[in-house]
């Protein structure tokens, strides 16, 4: 079965362009030219993966964003903007976007990005040896991660998280106890250069934080060693 991608821009040549090359590539593509049929067609159509523009008529990307997030719609979410703004980088960022492209872009980058973020997402499309091999269960404290599910659990109770924030989660579980730099989280978890965009980790531990602290001011979990990085750790007392 071929993966779905849901493409919303409001450029006709854009659309056309990326259809083509992501039809070419083997998806299947469905697409909306504003925000709120693109949201209504996330909802009824079940993409494995869409492709949303920042700007748009009748609801913005961002806003797309957050209401998909706010319904526990989890589907993947590459953003593109023709903005090469920081602000708006990391704010698409926090509203729960995977990935996020700077328009003019090569369709083929297009192209890889999209096929990175299923193979991330779609561990069932593996071979039997393969899930065997990437299938993980980790426990720290009250944390409780299984790589081949994409599940984390804490408290038993099953945490929302974007695709990112379970992958960097799963990383620092990995890593349990080693001080990793933000330069090495990008490197890991968003794999290819983010460079100089560190505050996209800071973002993604804050909202970590909030789901698994009992006081995100005060981190029994996840700790930041000042002027290096952050560090999963045991809880004092586990």
């Amino acid at each position: 079965m071929r993966n779905k991608v849901l493409v919303v821009d409001d450029e006709q040549s854009i659309v056309t362009l990326l259809r083509y090359n992501l039809e070419q590539a083997g998806f299947e593509v469905i697409t909306a030219m504003d925000g709120e049929e693109g949201r209504r067609l996330a909802e009824t159509e079940s993409p494995d993966i869409i492709v949303l523009d920042l700007m748009l008529p009748k609801l913005d990307g961002m806003e797309v964003c957050k209401q998909l997030r706010q319904k526990k719609n989890m589907t993947p979410i590459l953003m593109l903007t023709a903005k090469d703004d920081e602000f708006d980088k990391v704010l698409g960022l926090e509203l729960g976007a995977d990935d996020y492209m700077v328009k003019p872009f090569s369709p083929r980058e297009v192209n890889a990005r999209v096929k990175a973020i299923l193979r991330r997402t779609q561990v069932q499309t593996e071979s039997g040896q393969e899930k065997q091999e990437e299938n993980e269960y980790l426990q720290i404290g009250d944390l409780k991660l299984s790589s081949e599910q994409f599940e984390a659990h804490f408290k038993d109770e099953l945490l929302e998280l974007t695709l990112k924030e379970f992958e960097l989660l799963l990383y620092l579980a990995k890593n349990k106890g080693r001080v990793l730099t933000r330069d090495q989280l990008l490197s890991a978890v968003w794999n290819y250069d983010f460079a100089g965009d560190t505050r996209i980790v800071d973002v993604h531990i804050s909202h970590l934080r909030e789901k698994i602290e009992e006081d995100s001011k005060k981190p029994v979990y996840i700790k930041t060693i000042r002027g290096l990085g952050y560090k999963l750790e045991e809880p004092k007392g586990e």
